[in-house]
């Protein structure tokens, strides 16, 4: 028999998953052989602990997902692994099949938010996220063939959707008020899910982009991007609706737009969240990504919490919530964690459920507590292209200028630099060959110099400036 033998596509192994554009980046043999070689780490076991032998494995919407599954199935049995195969849903779906099934892995075949031409591999090993050095380990052990010897193992569909629905209604505490919500899971792989949960909450639930669709004829499956939501805020105004929720294309992102049909920011749903989870976890640790408000922040100690500002990336969060006990987490991007009474996890459905029972508890409306918060201005968040090669060199030239300057620097993520106008970022994309900037501040003319600010230390450092032109969002 043929001795194993595989190299990837080094742009396809990323920090936090494996992805690609599917037949050029990534194909159906990339997928077999993450399978052969994440099967094997499975089947040895780590740290001296005995092997696995169970890997549950989903996937999503995308036209090229069942292929890439087959394929990916195929490894892994070729390890001599049962695979759990849970069929088409959200990635938080997996996750949770992961811990009702007992499985010692999980892979979630799945292009996430990016075009319908892409895909990708997102892997959990026993309970944690599996990501950075062991992506680029599976990697290694494809190019040396260093896997288990070829062996038959099973593979068997189980249908946890069910048990997935009924478990996120257990912790429904909102009642029986009957809000009226709009629904947009963006013809993703959350989609089903979404109209059956649905269907078992109270109140009038309207749900557009219903049907899995993996081209997305409605719009790009990515809530973070205020276009993406033009449709729910519509729908919302038409139905005379109390918020909106939107999911990205495997569900683990949520986007929220209020009864005004204002968008709530990642960091502004965090504060909403964090407020309901400190009445009962007080003093808790509340974990936030370097891009978030300082409002954030601030709201969060006035609540009682300790905030804690972490690195950006849904791996990054998942651990560090493991390490502080953290009950609650959330990214910019709308990737939310609760750990109060879920399992830790990012998972949009479940997060609505929680959200949806706060609402229905709220004497107000969701737009009254919105506009409450300390206003600010901030940029979107700044993407620009610069070379793998050069991004981390230059957020370390900047952080070197600003060292000799005596500026103040939270350096937890890049350069996160404090001025008495407000604050600016500066990092370099885990995923993408772009530097991330964004700028926050309580007047124009502050925010003005903040990014006067940025402009400067790019120039230093050889780049051209961002382009500022994008609509400030007042948050």
């Amino acid at each position: 028999m043929t001795a194993f033998n595989h190299r990837f596509d080094p742009t396809s192994l990323r920090e936090y998953d494996i992805r690609g554009i599917v037949g050029e980046t990534l194909k159906p043999e990339d997928a077999f052989a993450i399978g052969r070689c994440f099967g094997s780490i499975v089947s040895r076991g780590q740290n001296g602990e005995k092997g696995g032998t169970k890997v549950a494995v989903g996937y999503d919407g995308r036209l090229s997902s069942p292929e890439l599954e087959a394929q990916l199935v195929a490894g892994l049995r070729a390890c001599g692994l049962e695979v759990l195969r849970i069929g088409c849903g959200p990635t938080p779906m997996l996750y949770f099949a992961s811990y009702a099934l007992k499985a010692d892995g999980a892979i979630m075949v799945t292009g996430s938010h990016n075009p319908p031409n892409y895909n990708g591999f997102k892997m959990m090993l026993g309970k944690k996220p599996f990501f950075g050095p062991q992506i680029q380990q599976i990697g290694r052990m494809a190019a040396e063939g260093d896997v288990v010897p070829a062996a038959v193992g099973t593979d068997r569909q189980v249908d946890v959707s069910e048990d997935y629905i009924t478990r996120m209604m257990q912790d429904w505490d909102g009642g029986d008020r009957a809000l009226k919500v709009v629904w947009d899971p963006g013809n993703g792989s959350g989609a089903e899910i979404t109209k059956r949960m649905v269907a078992r909450l109270p109140g009038t639930h309207y749900v557009i982009n219903g049907t899995i669709d993996g081209t997305f004829p409605a719009h790009h499956p990515d809530p973070t991007v205020a276009k993406n939501l033009e449709q729910i805020i519509a729908e919302v105004a038409k139905n005379g609706a109390d918020l909106g929720i939107a999911f990205d294309g495997d569900a683990d992102r949520i986007g929220v737009v209020d009864n005004e049909g204002h968008i709530l920011f990642g960091d502004q749903l965090l504060i909403v969240l964090a407020r309901d989870v400190l009445k009962s976890k007080p003093g808790g640790t509340i974990i936030a990504d370097v891009k978030a408000s300082q409002v954030l922040f601030d709201e969060v100690a006035k609540a009682g919490g300790t905030p804690l500002m972490w690195k950006t990336g849904h791996s990054l969060i998942k651990s560090k919530m493991a390490e502080t006990g953290s009950p609650l987490a959330g990214e910019m991007s709308g990737h939310i964690f609760f750990a109060d009474k879920w399992y830790g996890f990012d998972d949009a459905p479940y997060s609505a459920i929680r959200l949806l029972g706060i609402v229905a508890r709220m004497e107000g409306k969701l737009s009254e507590v919105r506009a409450a918060l300390p206003q600010v201005i901030n940029t979107p968040e700044l993407r620009f292209d610069c070379p793998d090669t050069r991004k981390f060199d230059v957020v370390a030239e900047v952080k070197a200028r600003l060292a000799a300057e005596g500026a103040k620097v939270q350096d937890v993520d890049g350069v996160r630099v404090l001025t008495e106008d407000g604050w600016w970022l500066l990092r370099a994309s885990n995923t993408q060959a772009v530097l991330v900037a964004r700028a926050e501040a309580s007047s124009e003319a502050g925010l003005e110099r903040l990014k006067a600010g940025i402009a400067k230390q790019l120039q230093a450092s050889g780049l051209a400036a961002p382009d500022f032109t994008g609509e400030n969002a007042g948050h």
